[in-house]
């Protein structure tokens, strides 16, 4: 655990999915299978109060809990938004939950509205690559615009995926569709829409640096990538001129918080001021807390 986490858990994890049978075999299917394989992760399953107790001892106090939505493209069942809620109310001092939407159903307009209306989620999650669609299309304006005057926060996906990874054609998902350029079409187009690009979004991380500097409306995390492999160029930004713009985060359970931490301490050198921004400060402040 890091100096900074003597006492009291005090990081704030941005991307979380659950370790549960709903996620890693249901909606996830085989293209999630491939991408344990690639990360080097077994398909076991677990509960959530062994999750809970795995953040505490990390050092980590909260977690954004995602939903996932992307059954048009994948034919694979959704998280349910209500699921994800029953999650955060069991558990309503660690979890932040966030909805799903998938952007190709006929009534993702009417899904957003209600995740934030009736189920009082605090955010939204798309994964373009296995929801199989371009965020800068005209036809998603109507979602961007709801969930902008919903006034909660978007996270998007950003660079490649691990879906699929290996397999011939990588089982028909685009990679095209993680680009981070496609989302700066829509921070413009929605300055008051406050959006998180998770993880370092390879290959094009200076793409979506230029994004989060210009952006003000637009933050990422390190979610996805172990501290050793993201690209120099992001860690020292995320040090320097995005200190105030960048947050920690796993993709749990393909990747554990106790050993993303304790590599993040190995890998780096930032200051003290640095490392509570980006470990929690950063967070608090874009959900809210």
């Amino acid at each position: 655990m890091l100096e900074l986490f003597e006492g009291e858990p005090r990081a704030i994890d941005t991307h979380a999915h659950q370790p549960t049978e709903e996620f890693l075999i249901e909606a996830g299917g085989q293209m999630l299978k491939d991408a344990a394989h690639g990360f080097g992760a077994e398909m076991e399953t677990w509960t959530f109060e062994e999750m809970i107790e795995e953040y505490h001892e990390a050092g980590v106090r909260k977690a954004v809990m995602l939903g996932w939505d992307a059954e048009t493209n994948t034919g694979n069942p959704p998280v349910s938004n209500e699921w994800v809620a029953e999650i955060r109310d069991d558990h309503d001092d660690f979890f932040i939950g966030f909805a799903g939407v998938d952007p190709l159903k006929p009534d993702a307009v009417e899904t957003a509205e209600r995740a934030v209306n009736d189920l009082d989620l605090s955010g939204f999650k798309f994964q373009q690559i296995a929801q199989g669609f371009d965020p800068s299309d005209p036809a998603h304006e109507e979602l961007w615009a709801t969930i902008e005057d919903l006034g909660v926060p978007v996270v998007f996906h950003g660079g490649n995926s691990m879906l699929g990874s290996g397999t011939p054609g990588g089982r028909g998902l685009k990679i095209k569709y993680g680009r981070p350029l496609l989302i700066d079409d829509v921070a413009a187009n929605h300055p008051d829409l406050q959006i998180l690009l998770a993880h370092p979004a390879f290959p094009w991380e200076k793409e979506q640096l230029a994004i989060c500097q210009q952006k003000g409306n637009v933050y990422m995390d390190l979610s996805g990538w172990m501290p050793k492999y993201i690209d120099e160029q992001v860690l020292h930004y995320a040090g320097t001129i995005l200190k105030d713009k960048v947050m920690f985060g796993t993709d749990y359970p393909m990747i554990r918080p106790g050993r993303w931490l304790e590599q993040f301490a190995e890998y780096t050198d930032y200051s003290e001021e640095v490392q509570r921004k980006l470990l929690w400060e950063n967070a608090e402040a874009f959900f809210g807390l």
